[in-house]
């Protein structure tokens, strides 16, 4: 299993790049840092930088989306990273959320998404692309290599990130929901004439190493207002008698509202009707050993990457942690045995 580390591109931009840099000295191979121009710095920019300061982590945003940026502006920024650094970037998207709802604008349509992800798969990968009618291509990109994974939720993203993805990436470490969510990406890619098991899969959610429950769960229930946007999409396209799990879609019943300036912040007073029960299902909290466990859960449904956020107050141990028992215990047969 792989592991990697979700950041908020909060200034200072320095502190950004030195959890970075901690992340791959203990172990990492993954650094994404949330895509909302106007919540946080832009995060390209600050990408760079990290790359600059690392040797092999590989670096991109979880998630970006095809409506506030242009497909192609987005190609030619991994390509020239890629030039740079050696082909260390990935490409997470999706059909928006904080990035677009904070103007008052909407997500994306899937037929939307599925295009963009072509147009910045060809392009970033140094092969020409049709779009609008023009054959497009970098002249100046060579050899440059990008995955494009896809966050989905409800069932039609599901089906589009298993006919479409390189990676499909789940934003809650939910057992049940996983299990059901991966299935249908790979029921999908099956059904398009894809080998299930070509598409990567990356569980991101909260990881916090600590014994105050309490503490934890309020540091991390910013969690559960987050994925509640998304599945309050899911409840008004196909009602309450939706395929989607009832451990994910009924806890939304209390939710009132939500202030996207407060998005992805522990303390976010729009997310207290999020109940403890949700926040030990979709987080990872405790001790090592608790992490550990879930983890091997994770990974016998079939994840392949674990990306942890890192928005509270604990951020440095929680990677110190990681890298001394967490991530040997899965990536280490010898520690695994003990």
């Amino acid at each position: 299993m792989d592991f990697g580390a979700v950041l908020q591109t909060n200034p200072p931009s320095a502190r950004v790049v030195h959890l970075a840099q901690l992340a791959e000295v203990h172990g990492f191979s993954h650094v994404w840092t949330f895509d909302s121009h106007l919540l946080w710095q832009e995060p390209y920019v600050i990408h760079s930088r990290i790359l600059a300061e690392t040797r092999k982590i590989v670096v991109g945003p979880m998630v970006t989306n095809p409506a506030t940026r242009d497909w192609t502006v987005t190609a030619s920024t991994f390509a020239t990273l890629n030039e740079m650094y050696g082909n260390r970037t990935i490409c997470g998207i999706g059909r928006g959320d904080s990035a677009v709802r904070v103007t008052n604008g909407a997500p994306t349509t899937l037929k939307t998404l599925r295009e963009s992800i072509h147009v910045i798969r060809e392009l970033a990968n140094s092969r020409p692309v049709e779009h609008n009618g023009a054959t497009l291509r970098f002249p100046w990109s060579t050899g440059s290599s990008l995955e494009v994974w896809v966050a989905a939720y409800g069932p039609l993203a599901l089906k589009l990130a298993g006919e479409v993805g390189d990676g499909f990436i789940l934003q809650m470490a939910d057992l049940d929901v996983a299990e059901w969510m991966i299935g249908t990406v790979r029921d999908a890619a099956a059904n398009v004439g894809r080998d299930p098991a070509s598409i990567s899969v990356c569980v991101a959610a909260p990881m916090y190493i600590g014994d105050d429950w309490e503490h934890m769960r309020n540091q991390c229930r910013w969690f559960g207002g987050m994925v509640g946007n998304h599945v309050a999409d899911i409840v008004a396209k196909y009602g309450t008698e939706s395929p989607v799990p009832k451990a994910l879609t009924d806890y939304i019943a209390g939710r009132s509202g939500y202030d996207y300036n407060q998005h992805g912040r522990a303390g976010n007073t729009h997310a207290d009707f999020v109940p403890d029960e949700i926040v030990d299902r979709f987080c990872l909290l405790g001790t090592s050993k608790d992490h550990i466990v879930k983890l091997q859960a994770l990974r016998d449904l079939g994840v392949d990457q674990f990306a942890g956020y890192l928005q509270h107050d604990n951020k440095e141990e929680t990677l110190r942690v990681y890298g001394e028992t967490v991530i040997p215990a899965l990536t280490d047969p010898i520690v695994a045995k003990l």
